[in-house]
């Protein structure tokens, strides 16, 4: 009886100790495989340039190299992009058409495979107003920004349980102008969300403006009768930036080359002025400047905006008792028109779209004093506008290739 028991419990570690070898060899693969090629970048472009549109690049941050695995195609000119807080789906703001008779944009939604980054369509739909450059989505992941710089105005979008966006459910067209040439009508340019989702903040280079919407989450609206932040004439607020910890705001002012410094009022979201800041080196002759992008660190100590003429970063150090900015430096983005640029969100790089030189710089943040270091890696992308990245939860075997 006693050897029978000793038989079965032998038995017993041996189907044990070949269960673990039996899943040894199942999971060794996918524990051996290289786990730094887990980042997808998507990157819009203007159709110029032999640009093959949208690009979805596999990035090997080790290396700093990207490969690309998918271009998309849908429309021309898929200048600006935004990732659903969930993941799961990305949005496109398209300069072409719906179809021929449609004078605006186009609003496409994309599925996002979770294994490769890969994007797949689910709908596509009017964006109504014309040259949509910006495009932003709400915290609650249920609503869709557009603003329309030609148009002047801007829309909102509800999204669908399938990722994909309603038409249209709010439209709203700007008026007035300002000082400068280039204000001779309403220009919006970016829409912003708050952190918690009930407001949005609407910049409007051509008249001046930023201006506090009231948010709908569930129609996916914003109501239509703003709270009004006038601008320094002349100014031109083109983007804005919240800081992820403190009540404190920032608006890059193009035509002025300016940063302006707001606090937020935590009860109503409403702003008030605190200040603004030079962007210019006065180590550089530059006949033509244009303010371009802004951005905060990932611990929100350092904000970098990016101007074009002069084609660099500019470093602020930013005092996280007042909100108020003390300049550090000027990094040159290493190529032409600095257009939008992207603070990795493990806080280590900044990449830059450069667009009239056709590439995206790699920069390495210096941790202790948040100055972009130049790293020499750099990769070629006509006419490249924007930046999106991505950190794949379930990464496929095709992603653990060198390149």
């Amino acid at each position: 009886m006693k050897q029978n028991n000793i038989r079965q419990n032998l038995s017993l570690s041996e189907i044990f100790r070949s269960f673990l070898v039996a899943l040894s060899l199942i999971f060794y693969p996918l524990l051996a495989m290289p786990q730094n090629h887990t980042e997808i970048l998507y990157i819009g472009t203007y159709s110029e340039n032999n640009s093959k549109g949208l690009y979805v690049m596999a990035f090997n941050r080790e290396k700093l190299s990207a490969e690309t695995i998918q271009t998309v195609h849908d429309k021309k000119s898929p200048t600006f992009l935004a990732l659903h807080p969930e993941k799961k789906y990305l949005y496109a703001a398209y300069r072409e058409g719906k179809d021929e008779n449609d004078p605006a944009g186009t609003i496409v939604a994309y599925a996002i495979d979770e294994k490769t980054g890969k994007l797949s369509l689910i709908n596509q739909v009017s964006s109504v107003g014309a040259s949509p450059c910006h495009i932003s989505v709400d915290p609650s992941g249920q609503v869709v920004f557009v603003s329309h710089y030609q148009g002047g105005n801007l829309s909102t979008f509800k999204i669908l349980e399938s990722g994909g966006i309603s038409e249209a459910v709010s439209f709203v067209q700007h008026e007035g102008s300002s000082v400068h040439a280039n204000q001779n009508k309403p220009h919006m340019h970016a829409m912003i969300p708050s952190h918690d989702g009930n407001w949005v903040y609407a910049s409007d280079l051509g008249i001046d403006q930023i201006l506090k919407y009231k948010v709908n989450p569930k129609k996916g609206s914003v109501k239509k009768d703003p709270e009004i932040f006038p601008v320094k004439a002349g100014s031109g607020p083109r983007h804005f930036v919240i800081h992820p910890a403190l009540p404190y705001a920032y608006s890059v002012e193009e035509l002025s080359n300016t940063v302006g410094i707001y606090t937020i009022e935590p009860k109503n979201g409403d702003l008030l002025l605190l200040g603004r800041v030079e962007m210019l080196s006065p180590k550089i002759r530059s006949d033509y400047n244009a303010a371009a992008d802004i951005h905060l660190s990932v611990d929100g100590k350092w904000l970098y905006a990016s101007n074009r003429g002069q084609d660099n970063l500019a470093i602020y150090q930013v005092d996280q008792e007042t909100g108020l900015l003390t300049l550090q430096e000027h990094v040159p983005t290493g190529g032409q028109h600095p257009r939008n640029f992207k603070v990795d969100e493990k806080g280590e790089l900044i990449l830059v779209a450069n667009m009239e030189s056709d590439n995206v710089v790699f920069f390495r943040i210096n941790d202790q004093t948040g100055i972009p270091e130049p790293t020499g890696k750099s990769i070629t992308i006509p006419r490249a506008v924007f930046i999106e990245q991505l950190f794949l939860k379930y990464p496929g075997p095709s992603m653990g290739m060198a390149f």
